[in-house]
Order: structure tokens, then sequence, then C-alpha cells
């Protein structure tokens, strides 16, 4: 059964679920503190906000969503996949990122891909059904599962900020490599997406810890 991250109590429930399972995750939270649960807007809008945001700053992200969902009211598929391409592009969109929203409100609207289907299933499969689509890379599918969607389970091995935080957390030589993530998260299944969160906030306070301790000396 999939477990799913609806409420911040949801979130809580499961940290502390892993801290009882996973002794080495208690000094962790110690720093951490309780993390806050991020949601965002679930199915195509969900998905094309993420895809627009990719390898963006996130003011040059907020101000190309801004303008597409104000061009298109409601912003669903059916709109997406009926747009002119030169339209979207004047809306501040690149070429690679037009095809990937067309190609995903095509298969929306084909019924070809369910996106509320995939927040039932296995994380690692979601994450293999998205990373299948033009265009959605390891982390775009990820950060859907997890934020979009709330998949207790989902997994973003690709994270720098998870990685960094590993390696202090876990005290390893070096930074996990996003193929190294894999294992070092068994056993925090199926809650691998609580323990993000977690990791997600750990990353917070020991970056600002250290920005405080080296201007000090």
């Amino acid at each position: 059964m999939t477990i799913h991250l609806e409420t911040q109590s949801d979130l809580e429930e499961a940290v502390q679920a892993l801290i009882k399972r996973d002794p080495r995750l208690k000094p962790v939270f110690e720093i951490a503190g309780m993390p806050a649960l991020r949601r965002r807007e679930p199915g195509f809008a969900g998905l094309a906000h993420i895809v627009c945001g990719q390898q963006l700053s996130t003011a040059s992200a907020a101000a190309i969503w801004g303008r597409l969902s104000a061009a298109f009211d409601p912003f669903d598929h059916d709109a997406v996949r009926r747009a002119r391409a030169d339209r979207l592009g004047r809306l501040g969109l690149s070429a690679a990122k037009i095809k990937t929203l067309k190609h995903l409100a095509r298969e929306i609207g084909a019924q070809r891909l369910n996106l509320d289907v995939l927040a039932e299933e296995d994380a690692d499969a979601a994450h293999h059904t998205l990373i299948a689509l033009p265009g959605i890379g390891p982390w775009t599918a990820d950060v859907y599962l997890l934020f979009c969607l709330g998949h207790g389970d989902a997994w973003p091995a690709g994270d720098l900020a998870v990685q960094e935080a590993i390696r202090v957390g876990l005290g390893l030589q070096a930074r996990p490599t996003e193929k190294q993530m894999a294992p070092l998260a068994e056993p925090w299944r199926p809650l691998r997406g609580a323990a993000a969160h977690l990791w997600w906030s750990y990353y917070r306070a020991v970056k600002k810890r250290e920005g405080v301790l080296a201007g000090s000396g």
C-alpha cells in the first residue's frame, strides 16, 4: 500500500516512524527539527509548472509560469495541446519545453498517461513511467511525485542537497552519487519521501550553522 503525505501530521508521523526504525536519524532530527510539508498543485498544471522551472533561476521560472497561467484559464492539457507553438514561445518557453508540454498534453488527452494513477503506484514504477516521457528527467519526476502527488516513498536520488546532507549526517567520506543513493535509502522504505523532507531540513540547518562557524573565526 502506498503511503501519502497529505498533511503536516502525516509527515510528522512518518518522520517519527523513521527515527524509531533507524537510530542514525535521531541526531539528524535533533539538528533539523521537524520538516514542514511542501505541496504543490497536482495534475498537468503541477507537472507543467516543474517543467517550466527546469534549469532556470527561480525568478525567471516564476515570470514564465505567471505569463503561461494568465494566458490560459483554465491551464489544462487541452488548452496547451491546441495552442500554437509560436504563441507558447512568445510566453517565454524554449522549443524543448514546448515539445515536452505538447507531448504530455497529447498523452493525457489520449488517456495513455494518467497522472492520478501514479499517486497509487510503487514509487520506482511511477518514477520510470515519468522519465520515459520526453523532456522529463529524474529530478522532475521525483519532485512531481513528492510535492504534487504527496507520494510517501518518492526518493530524489539526484538532488544535490539531499546527497550532501546524507554525506554530513551519516559521516560519509564523499558525497554519494545518484547510483549510491538508492541502497542508502533502502532502510527508509516505504517512507523515503519523508526521509527526503528530513534531509532537506538538515541540509538547511547544517549549512546555515557551517556558515556561522566559518564567519566567526
